[in-house]
């Protein structure tokens, strides 16, 4: 019988080493390629970003004035979309992980069905928005209630769109927080006379409350920086006033720089502007993850 004598092969050490620096060149490049990018919206953005550049309106075709309305546009559709789609990710997750049979088939057709969505082109569900929400939610609405307030493409429209594109994020993560809660507190749950639901929400919801916000930090992180999605159900290209309500138009950040760079009569004067917006962007998108994030760790301390 062989035994282990405790030295490991020259060669092996060697393969050893080249593996540890490939994956630490890989990270620094990564890193670098990061600190760069944002260090270079800091540097040509920055000395933009004034109080009037985020307070005014956007005047003369979009090349003078502030970003406000698209602020709180991108600020709005981000809230909405949480709103809308996590607790309907949460609850499929709470299905598939705590109901179903793994072996059924309605699981397996669900799972097949969230797998592909996850693969689907954002212009995909962003026609998907015109033709179910715009065209038949909003048509059908306006029919019932007498108005027009529906049928266009809305704040509403944009922000149910983006949620059903984050909804993979949010099932797949969620649905793994779950698994990773131990089988043990659930047996012991029930085995102290609770029943299956009241196990899932005093029990099993508390251990994975993590994996649920960190599901809602992923979906805030791809849904705030979509723009093909949302380019036909509700983005407009000015604004005179803030969205009144659900069913108004509205501006968008990621949206306003697409325009900036590329429909402005003066592509090189809105440069610094451009630069600016992503910078603001950036930071919007940053803040409402690292809100996320908070609450998740005061939540895994207590």
């Amino acid at each position: 019988m062989q035994t282990f004598t405790g030295h490991i092969p020259y060669s092996k050490k060697v393969l050893g080493f080249f593996a540890v620096m490939v994956a630490l060149i890989a990270t620094v490049a990564i890193l670098g390629i990061i600190v760069g990018m944002i260090g270079d919206f800091i540097i040509e953005g920055g000395p933009n970003i004034t109080g009037a550049f985020l307070t005014e309106f956007p005047r003369n075709s979009n090349t003078e004035g502030g970003i406000f309305p698209a602020l709180i546009g991108t600020t709005f559709l981000v809230m909405i979309m949480t709103i809308m789609g996590v607790p309907i990710g949460t609850a499929t997750a709470i299905y598939l992980s705590e109901f179903a049979k793994q072996d059924s088939v309605f699981a397996r057709s669900v799972r097949f069905a969230v797998n592909t969505l996850a693969g689907v082109p954002s212009i995909v569900f962003g026609l998907f928005g015109v033709g179910f929400f715009v065209q038949f939610l909003g048509k059908g609405l306006d029919n019932a209630t007498g108005s027009s307030s529906f049928g266009d493409g809305s704040l509403l429209w944009a922000s149910a769109t983006l949620a059903v594109l984050t909804l993979p994020v949010v099932i797949v993560s969620v649905e793994e927080a779950l698994r990773a809660v131990p089988r043990e507190l659930r047996e012991a749950s029930l085995a102290l006379g609770a029943t299956r639901w009241q196990t899932i929400v005093r029990v099993v919801l508390p251990n994975a409350v993590s994996g649920i916000l960190t599901g809602s930090i992923l979906a805030v992180g791809r849904g705030a920086g979509e723009v093909a999605t949302i380019l036909f159900v509700g983005v407009t290209y000015s604004a005179e006033q803030l969205p009144g309500s659900i069913t108004d138009k509205f501006m968008h950040l990621g949206y306003h720089l697409y325009v900036l760079a590329t429909q402005s009569p003066d592509v090189d004067k809105t440069l610094p502007l451009q630069y600016a917006t992503t910078l603001v962007l950036l930071a919007l998108t940053f803040t409402l993850n690292f809100s996320a994030i908070f609450v998740r760790s005061r939540l895994r301390r207590n």
